[in-house]
């Protein structure tokens, strides 16, 4: 392998919980016909993992049974004891990457005591900051999920970055603000192309695609122009994996052994499953 050639990885998607019966309206900023009045349009849950013969990483690290029941969200299994598919512990993770501090994202961080957890400066600074005093704001947010964050930047786990970053070699992390103030996302080399984890920079292919960005965002223009940054970022259309799409576990070829994961890091499958996510899913 040439030395400016990067390595390439596998790239793995969980989905471990939805939110079923979720109006297509709550899913857009603005409604532009682009759904059916009325339809529903559900949202489900994912982490990832990247990993080749030396190296894993994993991305976000969801939340827990008890979050479920508070939030009214279903969870179809903890994601973190689904790491045990992969034939690896929570306690043996050597590096986690949280794309940002919602309770969707960030939860059971305690679980992995010897991670690198890698947190954009900006998301640590917005939800410790005052914009926590308005509800709406801190919504998406837990307290417990925040004050493990900052535990961990004592105990020096955490690590804090300001902007672009390589966290392990050939896969770096880059800021897309606009759902948050330290929103970020992950672009990784596979063996198809660079792949681009978008996580909530677009909930869905539909929000990317139409330019119609899911409501809970912290500022308007920075999350378009975060679309053309993903783009750019991105081999193509189906390099980015958006962090909510009930598509990407249909789009994409199961992992032999464990149906519950599949493989992001391969050609994306053909059939009404692919066109249904090609059109965004929407209703």
């Amino acid at each position: 392998m040439a030395e400016d050639t990067p390595p390439v990885y596998e790239v793995l998607a969980l989905r471990f919980g939805t939110h079923a019966d979720r109006p297509a309206r709550d899913n857009f900023l603005l409604d532009e016909g682009q759904f059916t009045p009325g339809s529903d349009m559900p949202m489900d849950f994912y982490l990832w993992v990247i990993r080749n013969d030396r190296h894993f990483l994993l991305v976000d690290t969801g939340f827990n049974e008890e979050m479920a029941r508070r939030r009214g969200r279903t969870l179809f299994r903890c994601p973190v004891d689904a790491l045990a598919d992969l034939g690896v512990a929570a306690e043996d993770v050597p590096d986690v990457v949280i794309t940002h501090m919602h309770y969707d994202h960030a939860g059971n961080l305690d679980r992995f005591p010897h991670a690198r957890i890698h947190l954009q400066e900006d998301e640590l600074r917005f939800c410790t900051g005052p914009a926590m005093r308005h509800h709406v704001v801190r919504k998406p947010f837990e307290p417990v999920n925040v004050k493990t964050a900052v535990q961990g930047l004592f105990e020096e786990q955490l690590v804090l970055h300001r902007g672009e970053a390589e966290i392990i070699p050939g896969v770096t992390v880059h800021p897309v603000p606009g759902h948050t103030p330290g929103t970020q996302v992950v672009r990784v080399p596979t063996a198809r192309g660079w792949v681009v984890l978008a996580s909530d920079a677009t909930h869905l292919w539909a929000n990317i695609r139409l330019r119609s960005p899911f409501p809970i965002l912290d500022h308007l223009t920075p999350m378009l122009e975060g679309y053309e940054k993903i783009e750019a970022l991105a081999d193509g259309d189906d390099h980015i994996i958006p962090g909510h799409d009930p598509q990407v576990a249909l789009r994409f070829p199961a992992l032999p052994g464990a149906s519950d994961w599949v493989r992001l890091h391969e050609p994306a499958l053909d059939g009404p499953q692919a066109a249904a996510a090609a059109g965004g899913g929407v209703q």
